[in-house]
């Protein structure tokens, strides 16, 4: 009787270890809070911002919003071609994830934008792609109205972009990537680029993973998890 029991525990055990459910990303920005009546009670509701509509001009002049890269979850940055320290640096490891997660590219969406329009026009970027050897087809450089550019990284992206005299080429901004879902909320930021030029292998893999546990938690898109070497 004694093993029967335990075998039965062990298989509720079993069960509820299968069961369980998968842990999402979190939600990431400036909140607000919503209270309501249900059934006589109060209930808390926690609003995360979404990415507000924009509007850009790619590498080829053509004008692409927000819907352009609608059911796509988003790896983005902010740089600018001119930038004579870090954006190498971001941009080759852009260029490593791009190649890992090429196998997923219908899902996944590259987004750069240029923190200085003013010189970084369709052709400009245009040119960087080609000098860098960016070939992906899931990946798109955007010029665009650069006052609004800084307060999306700041506000939405909840990455720094920014003029800055004293900054080498003048402007300054996170190493960081974001990750968007394909509702247009940030599942995370990832110092992956050092202000000095250094990598963060963990934050890399750690973007990495969540690329692959977003896709596969919520959108039911199975990632090979094979590494390839850059």
């Amino acid at each position: 009787m004694k093993n029967i029991v335990l075998i039965l525990f062990s298989s509720l055990l079993f069960i509820a270890c299968e069961t369980k459910p998968k842990s999402k990303l979190p939600y990431i920005g400036n909140f607000d809070l919503e209270y309501k009546k249900m059934n006589g009670k109060t209930v808390v509701d926690t609003l995360y911002p979404t990415i507000p509509t924009f509007s850009y001009r790619n590498e080829d002049s053509i004008l692409v919003s927000n819907k352009s890269f609608k059911n796509k979850i988003w790896i983005v940055e902010f740089f600018f071609a001119t930038c004579p320290t870090i954006c190498p640096i971001m941009n080759s490891q852009l260029k490593n994830l791009n190649k890992e997660t090429e196998d997923l590219s219908k899902h996944i969406q590259f987004i750069s934008f240029t923190i200085n329009p003013k010189n970084d026009q369709p052709s400009v970027l245009k040119a960087y792609k080609k000098k860098h050897g960016i070939k992906a087809k899931n990946w798109t450089f955007l010029t665009g109205d650069e006052a609004e550019t800084h307060r999306l990284g700041i506000e939405n992206f909840q990455t720094f972009a920014g003029r800055d005299e004293e900054a080498e080429g003048g402007y300054a901004h996170s190493g960081a990537f974001t990750l968007v879902d394909k509702k247009g909320y940030v599942r995370g930021v990832y110092a992956v680029t050092g202000y000095d030029g250094t990598v963060n292998k963990k934050e890399y893999q750690r973007l990495k993973e969540d690329i692959f546990k977003l896709l596969e938690d919520e959108y039911n898109v199975t990632a090979p998890r094979k590494s390839k070497k850059s």
